[in-house]
């Protein structure tokens, strides 16, 4: 299925626009998502076999999840479980609803297997994504695997006022997520990557924590795990001054990683006319970078904060490699788009 994938599926598609063919799948997907019959079929095709395993106590049917980026707006939430996949994270969402930055804004390096993209945080703002989410709840269709939300600052919210927008996503969107992950390392948003400072992000942090135990208390329920997503670019100094912070301000996990500014060598002149493209890259150029942060992390932890290794995930080998570097559990994106989805139960498969 992964050969035809390649060898006819991909090059048809990859024969449109980036983020044209993007949304025509999310179409697809989303109608799939409210029919039970096109559900069963796709499971049929690539649902994977179970691989249980529970965390923050949520359980898991797979450690293999969809990285955010991917459903923006939640449109196809119930297809992702049909695909196999042990979780999802949405997202990135903001408070207020974005159009995010110009097209184009996304690209393929077909030849390294890498994607860049600009987005800048397009998604329908919260409180839409709140009632869309309602609504998932309501049609029966949720899945039975963790569904995590990526939260993002607004474009239009100064830094100085970052904590409340992140607080006000989180108090709507609170009932809806088993988990949330605060991203302050997209590098499509002016400034935001400096948040991943310590005094910003503890302030990001202790404002999102208030408002987490406050929910907590209204719903009679325990507190939903906070994870935060750091960049591949911060030195391993600047890492440890993040995890600093995991005690005072409960960091249930690192996601590890985000895109890179950085560009690999390349010689090829097509490759590097969309390398010259502004934006963050991911894909199988980042591998060794992210699972280089997952492993550094994992030891200065000791193995006790649980990370979640995304960036160059092709294979289960590489799946495999994030999970020996410490990672507990492992998302997939770019390697969706190139390997076609018959790669979660690969991985899967393989554990």
């Amino acid at each position: 299925m992964s050969w035809f994938y390649r060898q006819v599926i991909r090059r048809a598609l990859f024969q449109q626009d980036s983020e044209s063919i993007h949304e025509i799948t999310l179409k697809g997907l989303a109608a799939v998502s409210k029919s039970p019959f096109l559900l069963n079929g796709l499971s049929s095709f690539y649902g994977a076999e179970p691989r249980p395993l529970k965390l923050w106590g949520l359980d898991f049917p797979n450690p293999v999840g969809l990285a955010a980026g991917m459903d923006k707006r939640a449109v196809a939430l119930p297809a992702w479980a049909a695909m196999g996949f042990g979780f999802c994270e949405l997202g990135g969402v903001t408070w207020n609803p974005q159009e995010g930055n110009p097209k184009p804004r996304m690209f393929r390096a077909v030849e390294s297997e890498a994607l860049i993209n600009r987005m800048g945080f397009n998604n329908p703002g919260a409180e839409v994504f709140s009632t869309t989410l309602q609504d998932w709840h309501r049609s029966g269709f949720w899945p039975k695997h963790p569904v995590g939300i990526n939260l993002g600052k607004s474009k239009a919210t100064p830094l100085e006022e970052a904590s409340q927008d992140y607080a006000q996503s989180l108090n709507l969107l609170w009932p809806w997520a088993d988990f949330f992950v605060i991203n302050v390392s997209s590098p499509n948003t002016p400034n935001l990557r400096q948040l991943q400072d310590k005094s910003a992000l503890d302030a990001v942090l202790a404002a999102v924590q208030s408002v987490n135990h406050q929910q907590s208390i209204l719903h009679g329920k325990g507190l939903k795990p906070i994870l935060v997503k750091v960049a591949p670019d911060l030195s391993f100094t600047a890492l440890d001054e993040i995890l600093e912070l995991t005690e005072s301000r409960a960091i249930a996990g690192i996601v590890a990683t985000n895109t890179t500014l950085a560009r690999p060598p390349t010689l090829k002149i097509r490759t590097r006319r969309i390398y010259d493209q502004a934006g963050g890259l991911s894909g199988r150029p980042l591998r060794v970078r992210s699972t280089e942060v997952v492993q550094h992390i994992a030891k200065m932890t000791h193995g006790r904060l649980p990370i979640i290794g995304v960036g160059g995930i092709f294979s289960a080998a590489d799946a495999l490699e994030k999970f020996d570097a410490g990672a507990a559990l492992v998302q997939v994106y770019s390697g969706l788009v190139f390997q076609g989805p018959g790669l979660i139960r690969e991985i899967v498969e393989a554990l």
